[in-house]
């Protein structure tokens, strides 16, 4: 009676297990980024981590590489194929518009945490109304580090970038480059080194991390560089909006506790620290980085300028923003969230 009564028990908490295990709800993130990127080793992880806390282990992440090339996560996210992914906006050429805000030289210092705070609420009080990204929901918004160009030979001036073949990307990168008359070549990041090793290109509008994850400090000795640098990036995390199907209310809410401008503040954090490491990476290797000053710089805010009326025009027509009121706010809460306290104490030091 007693084994049989053991036997019963240990039946039952087997069952217990496998129902509890049946119960985890996973998540799955498509990441198309290099393994050893910031995105992979910090903000994934770290996401991760916060989830299965707020949830009681009820849900977690499982990253998938390479289900599809940059451009097309929005639609492996919006079709099903992955629950989560990490969308660069200037990949999608056309469909995005007001995620340019962030983009625009600002010929100031500033971080990326502090820039993805910011980005975030702005995206919530000015931009999540135009329905850019219909068919997913967005649960962080980001901002990389400052754009520099990097170069074989070593330039100084505007004038010295003229018609020199130079890697861009989308969004104010491409707009910028056809305003300072490059050469642009539409490369994605992981593309660089073998294309400035094999002579294709001159140079590449990057940004520091890039020195050191893609191996640009190896092809390219040289950076020109500006205060708050020639451009920024902007990112967005987004979900399937059926993956909320799946969890209850409370996990939802936990989920989203985590999220949103906590999850932007790491993006902006990763990027922070893995700029570090790329220029750390390359003064290592005696790289030279030039400050590009005078007349180049009334030149270079006139274009940006332009850039950014052009902008507010277009996306005032077509998405019905008031993309001044939209970029004012936006420098406002920048301002605003370099005095609250960094994401950087809840980030787990194993994942840094």
């Amino acid at each position: 009676m007693r084994k049989t009564a053991n036997l019963l028990i240990g039946a039952l908490a087997a069952a217990s297990l496998s129902v509890a295990a049946q119960a985890q709800t996973t998540i799955t993130v498509s990441t198309w980024a290099g393994p050893n990127h910031g995105i992979n080793t910090i903000v994934w992880p770290t996401w991760k981590a916060w989830i299965e806390e707020a949830t009681e282990g009820r849900v977690t992440l499982d990253v998938v590489h390479d289900m599809g090339p940059p451009a097309s996560q929005m639609e492996i996210v919006a079709d099903g194929i992955a629950d989560a992914t990490w969308v660069f906006h200037g990949y999608n050429t056309g469909r995005f518009e007001l995620t340019k805000l962030p983009e625009f030289p600002t010929f100031e210092d500033f971080s990326s945490e502090h820039a993805s705070a910011a980005y975030w609420r702005t995206h919530q009080e000015h931009l999540a109304q135009a329905g850019e990204h219909r068919g997913v929901d967005v649960v962080a918004a980001g901002v990389h580090g400052p754009g520099w160009i990097f170069s074989r030979e070593q330039y100084s001036t505007l004038d010295d970038l003229m018609s020199k073949r130079i890697r861009v990307g989308g969004g104010v990168m491409g707009d910028l480059s056809n305003a300072l008359e490059l050469t642009g070549v539409a490369l994605p990041p992981t593309s660089v080194y073998e294309a400035g090793s094999q002579g294709v290109i001159d140079g590449a509008m990057l940004v520091p991390e890039g020195l050191r994850s893609f191996r640009v400090a190896e092809v390219f000795p040289h950076t020109l560089k500006v205060d708050g640098g020639f451009y920024r990036g902007s990112f967005t995390i987004v979900v399937n909006p059926t993956i909320w199907d799946r969890i209850s209310p409370e996990d939802r809410e936990a989920i989203e506790a985590v999220s949103g401008e906590r999850l932007s503040r790491l993006f902006g954090y990763m990027m922070d620290t893995v700029d570090v490491r790329g220029v750390a990476f390359a003064e290592e290797r005696g790289h030279t980085f030039t400050e590009l000053n005078g007349s180049d710089l009334d030149t270079l805010r006139d274009i940006s300028d332009a850039l950014v009326q052009e902008w507010a025009e277009t996306v005032s027509e077509s998405r019905g923003v008031d993309g001044l009121a939209a970029m004012q706010y936006f420098h406002e809460q920048l301002a605003a969230a370099a005095e609250e306290e960094s994401v950087a104490s809840l980030v787990p030091q194993e994942f840094l």
